[in-house]
C-alpha cells in the first residue's frame, strides 16, 4: 500500500577465507555446466531483474487490520468488521451492530460531487455546528436510530482542527457532539478532504472504538485515487 513501506534487508557478504574459495568454485562450476560463453553458438547470460530482487508484494496492514481500497483510497479495516464496498463508498461496521449504523465507519470517494446538497463542502458544513450531516433531524443514538422518529435538540462542533494521513495529506477533522429530544446524545466523526472530495465519516461513533476510529483514519492512503 503507497505510504507504508517493507522493509528491505540487505544480504549478507560472504565472509573472506574459506567462503570465498567456495563461492569461487561455484562460479567455475556453473561456468562448465553452461558450455563456457556460448553454447551451440548462443551466447548465455544469466539474466535477473534491475534490481536483483523480487518485485515487492503489498504488505499487510498492522496487526488486527487489513487493507481496504475503494476507488484507490485505502484505509486499514479492523479484522472482524463486516465490510460493504459499492458505490464509491465503503463501509465498515463493526461486529454485532447493523450495516452502516451505529459505530459503522464511511469512506467516500468524490463525497460533494455526488450529493443533491453537495454536503459537506457547500457553505464550509464540514466545519460548521450544525454540518454533522446533510439532514439533521433525526437522532442517532444507540437506542433511538433504528426508530428514527426522535428529533434533535442541538449540536456542538467539539473539535475542529487537522489530521494528517499515510500519505501526507492533511484533512478537516471535525467531532460533533449532538443532543436529542429526549435528551440521548450521540457523537459525529468526520475527516473531509475538500480538494480531493474525500470523506472518512463516523455516522454515530461508539465509544468503545474511538481508538479505533483515529487509527483508521491515520492509516488513510489517496496516492492511488489522485493519480
Amino acid at each position: 500500500m503507497a505510504g507504508i513501506h517493507g522493509r528491505r534487508h540487505r544480504a549478507r557478504g560472504v565472509r573472506a577465507g574459506a567462503g570465498t574459495a567456495v563461492a569461487a568454485s561455484a562460479l567455475l562450476l556453473l561456468g562448465a555446466c553452461s558450455g563456457g560463453a556460448e553454447e551451440g553458438g548462443t551466447a548465455i547470460e544469466l539474466e535477473r531483474g534491475e534490481s536483483g530482487m523480487v518485485p515487492a508484494v503489498e504488505p499487510p496492514g498492522p496487526e488486527g487490520f487489513t487493507p481496504q481500497t475503494v476507488e484507490g483510497i485505502t484505509i486499514d479495516v479492523p479484522d472482524g468488521w463486516d465490510v460493504q464496498n459499492q458505490g464509491g463508498t465503503l463501509c465498515a461496521s463493526p461486529p454485532g451492530q447493523a450495516a452502516c449504523a451505529y459505530g459503522s465507519v464511511q469512506l467516500t470517494a468524490h463525497a460533494a460531487e455526488n450529493h443533491p446538497q453537495e454536503w459537506p463542502s457547500r457553505g464550509g458544513a464540514h466545519s460548521k455546528a450544525d454540518g454533522w450531516a446533510d439532514n439533521t433531524d433525526r437522532c442517532r443514538s444507540l437506542n433511538t436510530a433504528a426508530s428514527g422518529d426522535i428529533g434533535i435538540k442541538d449540536a456542538e462542533l467539539r473539535v475542529s482542527d487537522f489530521t494528517e494521513h499515510a500519505d501526507t495529506l492533511k484533512s478537516h477533522h471535525s467531532v460533533w457532539d449532538v443532543t436529542c429530544a429526549n435528551d440521548d446524545t450521540f457523537e459525529v466523526r468526520m475527516w473531509f478532504l475538500p480538494t480531493s472530495d474525500v470523506l472518512l465519516y463516523v455516522w454515530s461513533a461508539d465509544s468503545q472504538h474511538s481508538a479505533v476510529y483515529d487509527q483508521m483514519a491515520a492509516s488513510m492512503d489517496t496516492t492511488e485515487y489522485r493519480s
